[in-house]
């Protein structure tokens, strides 16, 4: 697999949803959509509701349980062009730490819940969630906020998530 095939790496607690599975997609260029996490990979009446979204966009899904996925990926086809998505920071970390080729994440939604704080107005993120998001900037990946493309993009930098405080 060549490191350029995943065109870009997305946190969204949605996983796919319109802008994922048609607007993202398009823009990027992508012609799969691989979508990493544990629950979604056992989860078929989830997995087809994904499915009908990518429908119009022309578009391929696949799901994976992340470990799989690092065994899956250096046998992609060349001519696949990966947008791939995961539920959270913490899923990026894992797929690093197994060595798959991440140059960018894009943050697209986090939602609050009770101990989150505010990176944004859509991004919210715990001490775990900072933690993960700490090393994969020490690991040279590229962190930036960007709900839709052609929004205005927010790069993280690691200043910012150090000042952050939790309890």
């Amino acid at each position: 697999m060549a490191d350029e095939q995943i065109l870009l790496t997305r946190i969204d607690n949605r996983l796919v949803h319109g802008q994922v599975g048609v607007t993202w997609t398009s823009t990027l260029g992508a012609n799969l959509i691989i979508v990493a996490d544990d629950l979604t990979a056992e989860d078929r009446l989830t997995q087809r509701l994904m499915s009908s979204v990518t429908k119009s966009s022309s578009v391929e899904i696949r799901f994976y349980h992340i470990d799989e996925l690092t065994e899956a990926l250096p046998h992609a086809s060349a001519d696949q062009k990966i947008f791939l998505v995961v539920r959270s920071p913490q899923d990026v970390l894992r797929l690093a730490e197994n060595n798959t080729p991440l140059k960018s994440v894009n943050i697209g939604n986090m939602h609050y819940s009770r101990g989150k704080k505010p990176l944004n107005r859509k991004v919210y993120v715990d001490a775990e969630d900072t933690k993960a998001l700490l090393k994969l900037l020490e690991r040279g990946i590229e962190l930036f906020i960007q709900d839709v493309p052609g929004a205005v993009r927010e790069d993280i930098k690691e200043k910012t998530l150090r000042e952050m405080e939790f309890e």
